[in-house]
């Protein structure tokens, strides 16, 4: 399939699909970070305390292991498929169309469409704390509906107008984030940051896991492998970049608000960061995190309109959707129904307002694509050891592929009921409509 639908990775031009080739390792970074550097970094360092205590630096490292398992996994993958897709495309190349379908549905619905709701969610939630009236039904859904039309109107425009919004929102979120992190480290008292006793194991776990989550969604931005210019290169540094400094700002910002505000923390666990900022530069800190915050919402959101309709045009690319949903604008090159109909899903899901129903289901899909893609890059390379043109391998043979699923399937085996419960509706309605597809064909 690969054959059918690439054409040469480091073309700068139009692609086989129609789209055009301009994300470089900067702007991919860039696109990495915003996805990940979301509302999450804002309640983290509260939630992690309430588990772990100054432990929870212990679960950062194990984390960081995970995740890098993880996405040496996506790198190979990325490089070594290199159309708009993301982790269906790996999939589907790997295994076929059936779990190709079903990974499909797991990246732009299950992980795209849902996640991207219940951030919006949390953005109106955020200004309702600055302005109460924005609590309300039609202030709300006002906002909401303006937020997604002006982010699908924007990506419409063109794949290199997203990136600008995406590129702006990542800055923005980054400098209080950064500021905290750096000045905020004179005000830390260092007795605060000493581990007094170790956590049990399943403490270790439970907060590795909540930690995998709010880690998540760095791959996302790799569905639009179609406009990325030389993949092979690009994917694997965009990746090892976005990742790293991720790594290091959650590591210093958990270390600053665990430091500043002590057993305080706890009763912070709403705003852990409003709080540790006001504590440490008095109250025009709180105005100011609050903006950083929404800020940070605001960027993933418009990140999720940059990515997620590349899942959807690559799915429909390949049967897998109706087709018009890969039509491409003639004039702008971008999938613009594409854009049109995930902005309009996940807009109908966020006016709902139900954010933890929409959380459990997204953060199952993302841990099964994880899964996939691990799987994934065993498979690809036995189909295709020798691959034309450069192609990053990761090295140690099979070791990483398998270390990486067996860390999602222990992560996986802490999921709730309730979790396992509304994922597994997923793939059942997923796989009837696959059987339906099929028999219309």
């Amino acid at each position: 399939m690969e054959s059918a639908t690439n054409t040469n990775p480091s073309s700068g031009g139009v692609t086989n699909e129609g789209l055009v080739r301009v994300m470089g390792v900067r702007a991919l970074s860039l696109g990495i970070v915003n996805m990940i550097v979301g509302a999450g970094i804002f309640v983290l360092p509260g939630r992690i305390a309430e588990l772990l205590g100054p432990a929870a630096i212990i679960a950062y490292f194990i984390c960081s292991v995970a995740v890098a398992l993880v996405f040496l996994c996506f790198a190979e993958a990325g490089s070594r498929v290199t159309r708009s897709g993301g982790t269906y495309a790996y999939i589907e190349d790997a295994f076929g169309p059936y779990p190709g379908f079903l990974s499909s549905v797991l990246l732009w619905f299950g992980w795209g469409i849902l996640s991207n709701a219940a951030v919006a969610i949390a953005f109106a939630e955020l200004i309702a704390i600055a302005w109460p009236p924005m609590g309300e039904v039609v202030p709300r859904s006002i906002l909401l509906i303006s937020l997604f039309s002006l982010l699908a109107w924007v990506n419409i425009r063109g794949v290199k107008w997203g990136v600008r919004i995406t590129t702006f929102n990542t800055y923005g979120k980054l400098i209080p984030l950064f500021l905290l992190a750096i000045f905020g480290a004179f005000f830390v008292e260092w007795d605060n940051l000493v581990i007094e006793t170790m956590p049990s194991l399943a403490s270790l776990g439970a907060g590795t896991l909540m930690l995998v989550f709010a880690f998540g969604g760095g791959e996302l931005a790799l569905n639009a492998g179609g406009e990325v210019k030389n993949p092979s290169r690009t994917v694997p540094l965009s990746l090892f970049y976005g990742i790293s400094l991720v790594f290091v700002l959650y590591l210093a910002i958990q270390g600053v608000a665990q430091g500043v505000m002590g057993p305080d923390l706890l009763d912070n666990m709403e705003a852990p960061l409003v709080a540790t900022a006001e504590r440490a530069w008095g109250g025009w800190a709180r105005t100011f995190m609050l903006i950083g915050a929404g800020i940070s919402i605001f960027g993933v959101t418009s990140g999720h309109v940059l990515n997620h309709p590349r899942a959807v045009f690559a799915s429909a690319r390949d049967g897998l959707l109706p087709r018009v949903l890969a039509s491409v604008h003639p004039t702008y090159h971008t999938p613009h129904v594409a854009v049109v109909f995930s902005a309009g899903l996940a807009c109908a899901f966020a006016l709902t307002g139900a954010f933890k129903m929409l959380a459990i289901v997204s953060s199952g899909s993302l841990l099964l694509l994880y899964l996939g893609c691990s799987l994934a890059v065993l498979k690809l390379r036995r189909m295709n050891p020798n691959p034309e043109g450069p192609v990053f391998t990761v090295p140690g043979g099979p070791t990483v592929p398998i270390a990486s699923s067996l860390v999602v399937l222990w992560l996986l085996s802490n999921m709730t009921q309730a979790e396992f419960m509304g994922l597994g509706t997923l793939l059942v309605v997923s796989s009837i409509g696959y059987l339906v597809m099929r028999r219309l064909k």
